[in-house]
């Protein structure tokens, strides 16, 4: 990363997003920090952030509302979650909303920080602005969007990650450990079920092509047939 990478934080309690700001900037992240989801959008707006880390739970604006808003009109910016949440159905709901990545209060800022790197790496090396053919589908990628003989479906920032990981692999099994740590940065339990949740709703939006098909390959992973 040969720029000084911009870090959007929005957190309302005081003490812990002071730490996390200073943290960051002593790494070298150019900081700016936010109290509310409010806020936080409008500085999003004016700083063009790197990356983006917000809690969940804020006044005006919580994490989850302010992700949505701004994957509306930025759909690659990497989102990390803070929050104190830890149900599958909370984390499926972040994913949703377009996350890319969560930490569990309390967490270690070097966790923190390892996790902010590897999502700007992965960022880098994902320039991809090409049109995908699946089947009978064309997959934009950048506009997370699945066209089919006319007809146009908008995909969810997560589910454009993993067809994505699965189409540039086709008729090929990818490790399901491999997608989890590329796409959700971490292979455990209620990443797993997220991933599961996701794979099932792709497999709807590709039944029109009955040339085309997401298999389990028990064990191993997944492989996107077509």
């Amino acid at each position: 990363m040969s720029k000084q990478p911009k870090i959007l934080l929005a957190e309302d309690e005081s003490a812990l997003g002071l730490i996390v700001k200073e943290s960051l900037e002593s790494r070298d992240f150019s900081v700016e920090w936010c109290e509310d989801g409010e806020t936080a959008f409008r500085k999003y707006q004016e700083f063009h952030p790197d990356i983006l880390v917000l809690d969940v739970m804020m006044p005006k604006k919580d994490g989850f509302t302010l992700a949505k808003a701004i994957r509306k009109i930025d759909s690659r910016t990497p989102i990390i979650f803070l929050t104190a949440k830890s149900q599958a159905k909370d984390v499926v709901e972040g994913f949703e909303m377009g996350g890319n990545d969560y930490l569990k209060k309390p967490f270690s800022m070097e966790e923190l920080i390892v996790r902010v790197k590897e999502l700007l790496l992965r960022r880098e090396r994902k320039s991809v602005d090409e049109q995908i053919q699946i089947g009978g589908y064309m997959f934009n990628y950048p506009k997370q969007r699945l066209h089919y003989h006319g007809e146009e479906q908008l995909l969810t920032h997560r589910e454009a990650e993993v067809l994505m990981s699965l189409a540039l692999s086709p008729n090929e099994v990818v490790e399901r450990s491999v997608m989890l740590s590329e796409i959700w940065g971490t292979d455990d339990f209620f990443n797993a079920r997220s991933m599961d949740v996701f794979i099932t709703k792709l497999r709807k939006k590709l039944a029109k092509d009955g040339s085309v098909e997401i298999i389990n390959v028990r064990g191993f992973g997944y492989k996107l047939l077509c």
